[in-house]
């Protein structure tokens, strides 16, 4: 019987197809659903409504591009440590499912294909381009010497919605950087929580983290805060985008219960539920607020 380890290897089609699926695996492709519908929302509240389907195509790719040169990157970067933690040594690395030189290749496939879609949309997301990896594949290191890591992260998703602005108008405005705002105390919030579990292990290796600075309860206490200021943030959006109505108040209702489930799921004395609180109802937010948004335009148009 062949191994999991041959598969991988094998040249024929058998063979690439489980690599392919081993590496959507590796880098949590599921889990572009978190910035992505932040990028479309803001593509339609910079065009009023659908942008151009060249645009759109553009976006895509950059969010696919940059998401996966991220998730690759760190996964290249904390091969070491991943195997150190139990919770994560099964990781395709670690587990040696996939070899260091392949991730590599498919580091530099997804910058490529990150700055050919930056280029495709226009010169200044072409000019930025570097500016945007820089912070995306940055975050993988900063667990190393800044407790602050989870808002470089948070940033890192954040920029996604500014950047589709760009693609459709060219140009900055303040809705947008509003936006980059909400996703990055959003996602901070969402990170914090999730550090959560690995205090004891980031205190042996060296690492930082808020949770192993405040401690458990207080870093939970703080995801709280930075979620209402994101619900505040989503709250003054209408104010720089005239027009959204009852159905963009109703998503931003809708958020705010999840938010609230999702923090009465964790505490400092009980973590079981993390993987829920952040994968399922993260995604859930995201997509509610994007199907608000584009629903509010579509029906005004």
């Amino acid at each position: 019987m062949r191994s999991i380890h041959a598969d991988a290897a094998a040249p024929g089609p058998r063979g690439k197809l489980h690599q392919a699926r081993v590496t959507l695996q590796m880098i949590k492709f599921s889990h572009t659903i978190f910035a992505l519908p932040f990028a479309l929302l803001a593509a339609f509240l910079a065009a009023g409504g659908p942008p151009p389907g060249r645009v759109l195509l553009g976006i895509l790719g950059a969010m696919v591009g940059a998401r996966s040169a991220a998730m690759a990157f760190n996964r290249l970067m904390d091969a070491d440590i991943d195997a150190r933690n139990p919770r994560t040594a099964g990781r395709a690395l670690p587990a040696g499912l996939v070899t260091r030189r392949y991730v590599a290749l498919f580091v530099v496939a997804s910058v490529a294909l990150f700055v050919a879609s930056a280029a495709w949309l226009n010169p200044l997301c072409l000019r930025l381009s570097p500016v945007a990896l820089a912070v995306v594949l940055g975050y993988s290191l900063t667990k190393r010497f800044t407790r602050f890591s989870h808002f470089v992260l948070g940033f890192a998703l954040g920029i996604a919605p500014t950047g589709a602005w760009l693609a459709v108008t060219g140009s900055f405005a303040a809705a947008p950087l509003l936006l980059t705002a909400v996703v990055t105390l959003w996602t901070a919030g969402f990170d914090i929580i999730y550090a959560c579990q690995d205090v004891e292990f980031d205190r042996r290796e060296g690492l930082h983290s808020l949770p192993l600075r405040l401690g458990v309860g207080r870093a939970l206490q703080l995801a709280r805060w930075l979620h209402l200021g994101m619900l505040l943030g989503l709250g003054i959006l209408p104010l720089l985008v005239p027009g959204l109505s009852w159905l963009y108040g109703a998503g931003v209702i809708t958020v705010a219960a999840v938010l609230l489930y999702e923090h009465g799921l964790v505490s400092a004395e009980d973590l079981s539920r993390v993987d829920l609180a952040f994968f399922t109802l993260n995604g859930i937010i995201s997509l509610v607020l994007a199907a608000a948004v584009i629903a509010d335009l579509w029906l005004d148009l």
